[in-house]
């Protein structure tokens, strides 16, 4: 699902609300998010999940196509892990 498409389901499910309206809204969130994950704060939405940021070590790595050694930079990459909720769900829906 893309935004575009989370946009018009929420809008669809929500006739009471304008679709600019829901745009500005699921924007909002997206961009608190990232704020949030940006200071290095956790965002946790019971049920669903939590973002996280995780740092990663400089290391070295090797280019693929030569096999030579590359020096990787210490970074930092966002991180989401599941709520029980949402696994559990998912995991019923398999079985």
């Amino acid at each position: 699902m893309t935004k575009s498409e989370l946009i018009a389901r929420i809008a669809e499910m929500n006739p009471q609300l304008y679709q600019r309206d829901v745009e500005r809204i699921v924007s909002t969130i997206f961009e608190e998010i990232t704020a949030a994950l940006s200071r290095g704060d956790r965002v946790e939405l019971r049920g669903f999940g939590a973002f996280s940021v995780k740092e990663r070590n400089a290391r070295v790595g090797r280019n693929p196509r030569t096999g030579e050694s590359v020096a990787v930079d210490a970074k930092v990459v966002p991180f989401f892990k599941t709520g029980k909720q949402l696994r559990d769900q998912i995991n019923a829906r398999d079985t």
